[in-house]
């Protein structure tokens, strides 16, 4: 059975059995990852920006004959973002193989094909099965990353801290966790929009950014809310007071072993200072102090990004595995799977 859910009112148990089911699928598709545990798992899945919109169907197998709902095992949901649906999809590695992804998908893309949205995207990991059902169906693999993987247990921590001190006269480092102060958040989101005016294109910006203070704001109460903590590393140019230089890395309760790294931007003006691997070394100093239980980070950069590729290589960053952006318009994909069965 296939039908529209809403994890704000789902059951726990239901709730319970996504979580099994998404761990089942890691440990089948990405066995390097980290299990997901419950802790604000429903919020992590309810919660939204202004603006957007989360819609999400379940596959459930039959209910029991006590009348108790039948597991899920298998789940779509579509985060409209901007113009684009972004999709994320699972099915059980028990039952794959039977059409169920192909009836989720198609589900879903004539939901969001009929509200008016024009295309569809998707990221998915290299080497999983999922990249042969995305090309099958006419997605375009339009970007590629390469995700890689810090143990912490390895790191060389003199040799950090001496990375975090190498920073030329003139600036401040500042760690900021929960997000960057106040009065800082204009300053924060202008160099945020300078790094994105630089950019050449390429990736399907799947992922919300914000690059003006109120949408920054709500940006980092949404991580709140969803149950991420944000810390950021900030260098200061304290002639002109221009936040030269940031690093963001988020730890989800959902696994709190593997930390995300997110945005790490140095403005035009302010490179060849060493300022890159300063705040990202003074970055793995703060986390290992503030989330002991902290094993892992976890980062993507584009095989362009030469520069940042090689401060992660001295930081100790290794390459796990490739990932990937497809994308799709919604109009001809609609008709490839026919109705939803």
């Amino acid at each position: 059975m296939v039908r529209e859910w809403d994890p704000r009112t789902a059951s726990a148990a239901e709730i319970g059995s996504f979580l099994d089911t998404l761990n089942a699928v890691l440990a089948a598709d990405l066995p390097e990852d980290p299990p997901w545990q419950d802790t604000a798992l429903r919020e992590y899945l309810c919660e939204v920006m202004p603006g957007e919109r989360r819609l999400s169907w379940v596959a459930q197998v039959d209910p029991d004959t006590d009348g108790r709902p039948g597991r899920i095992v298998g789940h779509i949901h579509v985060l409209l973002l901007g113009d684009i649906g972004v999709i994320d999809l699972m099915v059980h590695p028990e039952v794959r193989r039977r059409g169920l992804a192909r009836r989720l998908l198609a589900t879903a893309a004539h939901r969001v094909y009929q509200e008016g949205f024009s295309s569809l995207g998707v990221e998915v990991p290299g080497g999983t099965p999922a990249m042969g059902f995305y090309t099958r169906l006419g997605f375009t693999r339009e970007f590629v990353e390469t995700r890689s993987v810090l143990r912490l247990s390895s790191v060389d921590w003199a040799a950090v801290a001496d990375m975090a001190d190498e920073v030329s006269p003139g600036y401040r480092l500042e760690f900021c966790p929960g997000g960057p102060p106040e009065g800082l958040l204009e300053a924060y989101a202008r160099a945020k929009a300078e790094a994105r005016d630089e950019e050449e294109g390429g990736d399907l910006d799947l992922r919300p950014s914000s690059y003006d203070p109120l949408r920054l704001r709500d940006s980092i109460d949404c991580l709140h809310r969803r149950g991420m903590k944000p810390y950021i590393v900030l260098a200061h140019h304290e002639r002109t007071g221009q936040v030269a230089a940031l690093t963001e890395v988020v730890v989800p309760a959902q696994h709190p072993t593997r930390a995300d790294q997110y945005d790490t931007i140095v403005g035009r003006d302010h490179r060849g200072y060493g300022i890159d691997r300063a705040i990202k070394a003074r970055m793995l100093l703060e986390l290992r102090s503030v989330e002991p239980k902290l094993a892992e980070v976890q980062t993507w950069n584009a095989e362009a990004n030469e520069q940042m590729r090689r401060v992660n290589a001295e930081l100790g960053f290794a390459p796990d595995r490739e990932w990937c952006e497809y994308g799709v318009e919604l109009g001809e994909l609609a008709h490839r799977l026919g109705a939803p069965g």
